[in-house]
């Protein structure tokens, strides 16, 4: 078939790979100039699935919230007791399963891309490691190995978490780890180009259209470009992008922050990556730089939410690695929009639209997803029945209006 992939971040472009080993003839558009431009620039590096889980935390908000917005938010507070946990247990078989895919495109295709291997969570008091019981309770119930550590031994792992901080406890999950985001893509996009994928950048796909759903419109381009079916994997702009079909996707756009900066002394920085569970922010050595990622809000004026979205990233890592990176004007300071669905779990498969697709909604986890969605898709788009169980995060939760 020929499939346009709208999107051309880190799950566009592994998207657009897999179509292409199926056979595919795969045209990938992105308004940016080059792949993963947008949420997969700076995000959080760790790979999960440790850190994979529902996006149901406590979300800032700032100023001049949308009708939608505030829509979602009521609903989001309606949800069911229990709800984040029965996501978390649906989402951790998909992120185990991307985990393998991804080590295995990395290995077939000698993928170079700066990466760690294992993830300490850290609780500062007993109340954080209480709180944190039913994410490792889920986490062992599939499988995944994380091992209790006292702080002694945590600082035996990492040698330079600072004495002077708190630590009632951690957790170690050896087979969890950290990677470059931006440099997988980018490889990503060179195997897929080789396998025959087309990438239109600096191109903006209009809203799709009712009577022609599979018929991209471009922005400054007369010409209509028929496909067979088509994949959006635009995140937020996939709202705008499928309104006129008549799909209401119960998402909205979750601001998230990262700062990565130069390390200034290794000795003084981590060796792999860290959790804080207190505050959500993750720390990790990504090559020769510090990445620091976490945040989370929404609404248009939310400008000091990010600033102080920041302040707490800069605050978290002079905690437990003080001195490790060099804090000046060269530090990138990066935001993004992270689709995120109302009951925390992807938009993954036929949209209910013929020949339209979803691969979207991944939250903050859209790195450490996007190879095990990506490779749900292609086999969706075959009629060929997934490697994972799909419950809870079919398309089925889009609607029309009545």
């Amino acid at each position: 078939m020929r499939i346009a992939v709208v999107g051309a971040g880190v799950v566009g472009v592994s998207t657009a790979y897999e179509l292409a080993c199926d056979g595919h003839e795969v045209v990938v558009y992105d308004r940016r100039s080059a792949v993963a431009e947008e949420a997969s620039f700076a995000c959080g590096s760790l790979l999960g699935p440790g850190y994979v889980e529902p996006a149901l935390a406590p979300i800032g908000m700032g100023l001049r919230l949308s009708a939608h917005e505030m829509a979602w938010l009521w609903q989001r507070r309606k949800m069911p007791t229990g709800q984040s946990a029965s996501a978390h247990a649906r989402l951790l078989p998909l992120a185990l399963y991307s985990r393998s895919r991804r080590e295995t495109l990395t290995q077939a295709l000698s993928l170079s891309f700066d990466q760690r291997e294992g993830l300490m969570l850290l609780f500062r008091t007993a109340q954080d490691e209480a709180l944190a019981q039913p994410h490792l309770q889920a986490l062992r119930d599939a499988g995944v190995v994380a091992k209790p550590l006292s702080p002694t031994l945590a600082r035996k792992l990492e040698l330079a978490l600072n004495t002077d901080t708190p630590l009632h406890s951690a957790a170690y999950l050896q087979e969890d780890g950290a990677g470059n985001c931006r440099q997988f893509a980018l490889l990503l996009k060179s195997a897929a180009h080789t396998k025959g994928v087309r990438f239109q950048m600096g191109t903006t796909v209009q809203a799709l259209q009712r009577h022609a759903p599979t018929v991209l419109r471009l922005a400054n381009d007369p010409t209509p470009h028929q496909y067979d079916a088509v994949v959006v994997c635009t995140g937020a702009a996939a709202v705008p992008l499928l309104k006129p079909l008549g799909l209401r996707l119960p998402l909205v756009a979750v601001h998230g922050c990262s700062i990565s900066a130069q390390i200034r002394e290794p000795l003084n920085a981590p060796h792999s990556a860290v959790l804080d569970m207190r505050h959500r922010v993750s720390i990790a050595r990504i090559g020769h730089r510090v990445r620091v990622a976490g945040g989370a809000d929404m609404g248009m004026g939310h400008h000091t939410a990010r600033s102080a979205a920041l302040q707490t990233l800069y605050r978290v890592l002079h905690d437990w690695f003080p001195g490790a990176a060099r804090i000046g004007s060269d530090v990138q300071e990066w935001h993004a929009e992270q689709a995120t669905v109302l009951d925390g779990l992807p938009l993954l498969g036929a949209s209910g639209v013929p020949g339209v697709w979803l691969n979207l909604g991944h939250g903050a986890s859209g790195w450490a997803l996007a190879s095990g969605t990506a490779r749900v898709l292609a086999d969706c788009v075959l009629q060929r029945p997934p490697a994972i169980d799909l419950a809870g995060m079919g398309t089925d939760r889009t609607h029309t209006p009545a």
